[in-house]
């Protein structure tokens, strides 16, 4: 199993310029080496292999070894900046993504380095190449069976941090005897449970649309570039990291509900790009975030023995659970009241027995949803 531990950098000023410039290196060889690729392309409509380029890397960043700013890039870290960019294009040549663009220098956030080849972990501090020794908050210590796979520098709004992406050996979970349940996921309500419960997002983004707002104006207000426009600028930004840290925190401490309340998790795979596409929809579907849900849940649940199955969606709002009869309804009514058998419930909650009773573990859930009622 692969977990990453996200802990907080404290550099003195000095250290903080130094890792700019590893960031503002990492983006130039980034861009250069999709021009690179561009040009090679238009002119023999041959592509340029990962291998060439690490290369022409090795050959940029040894000319002028006493003077040439590059050096301030570890080998390896720029090797890892190619792979980057060389995964890009794999994944837009099975259609997975589009065409790989060039990057702006503070949008370029993170440089990959291999432990013991530029940075290392050495007296509870972190070592980087042309640096020195960060002091970090150990907010969370390392297992002590993990193996140190990766070291990410990231830089964010709010400050420096380093991504420890670990491996730890597989351990068989023991199984856990909670019951089954159902889970529809949605905008409306962010989860409704088969055993009639129902959970909805706090919507950290729609709250603070207002106070969002008044900074993107001061932004606009001021002459583009200037030392006052970076700094509203920076404002937006530090509001936005805090909406997603909001976010993410729910999803966290609701994820690790679920899996210390249930046994079996029934879900539907659920395509989310359909709703991130709809204009109608994308900003509620990203303020609710189910992508980080999914995300969150799958490697919370191996670790607490917790099966996660996923079904198909098809129809479960519209079927009956009761009598299987077919009642169709708008987005709008958020009510299930079936004609055929009189069985009254919510939306939701009727599609999640669904959901609950397509996996086949239905069985082992609770006997009856609480708030379900037969007329």
């Amino acid at each position: 199993m692969f977990l990453t531990y996200k802990q907080r950098l404290y550099p003195t000023a000095e250290q903080a310029a130094v890792m700019t410039d590893i960031l503002w290196v990492g983006c130039w060889l980034y861009n250069r080496a999709l021009d690179y690729r561009r040009k090679h392309w238009s002119e023999s409509r041959h592509s340029v292999s990962y291998y060439a380029q690490a290369r022409l890397w090795r050959d940029w960043r040894n000319e002028q070894p006493d003077e040439n700013p590059l050096r301030v890039l570890n080998m390896s870290a720029g090797q890892q900046v190619l792979r980057r960019l060389d995964s890009a294009f794999r994944a837009f040549f099975k259609g997975q993504r589009g065409k790989p663009r060039f990057k702006r220098t503070d949008r370029f956030n993170s440089v990959n380095f291999k432990p013991g080849d530029g940075a290392k972990l050495k007296d509870r501090k972190l070592y980087l190449q042309n640096v020195g020794l960060v002091t970090v908050r150990w907010h969370r210590e390392l297992p002590d069976a993990a193996q140190l796979k990766n070291i990410v520098l990231l830089r964010k709004p709010s400050g420096w941090y380093v991504l420890l992406q670990v491996a730890l050996p597989e351990v068989e979970p023991q199984t856990h005897a909670g019951p089954a349940v159902g889970i529809d996921v949605g905008i409306h309500h962010a989860l409704a449970l088969s055993d009639g419960t129902l959970i909805d997002s706090p919507r950290h983004l729609a709250q603070s649309l207002r106070k969002l707002r008044v900074l993107q104006r001061t932004v606009a207000r001021r002459r583009k570039g200037s030392h006052r426009w970076w700094q509203a600028v920076r404002q937006v930004q530090r509001q936005q990291e805090r909406i997603a840290n909001q976010r993410r925190d729910g999803w966290h401490q609701l994820t690790a509900w679920l899996v210390k309340t249930y046994g079996v998790i029934a879900l539907e795979e659920l395509n989310l790009n359909c709703m991130l596409r709809n204009s109608s929809l994308a900003r509620a579907a990203h303020d609710v975030g189910l992508g980080i849900f999914r995300e969150l849940l799958d490697y919370k649940a191996v670790r607490a023995g917790v099966e996660v199955i996923a079904v198909d969606p098809k129809h479960t709002s519209q079927v009956c659970h009761e009598c299987g009869g077919f009642v169709q309804k708008k987005l709008s009514e958020r009510v299930h009241c079936c004609p055929h058998c009189g069985y009254t419930v919510d939306r939701d909650v009727n599609a999640a027995l669904n959901i609950l009773s397509r996996s086949g573990r239905d069985r082992q859930a609770l006997t009856w949803p609480v708030g379900a009622s037969v007329a």
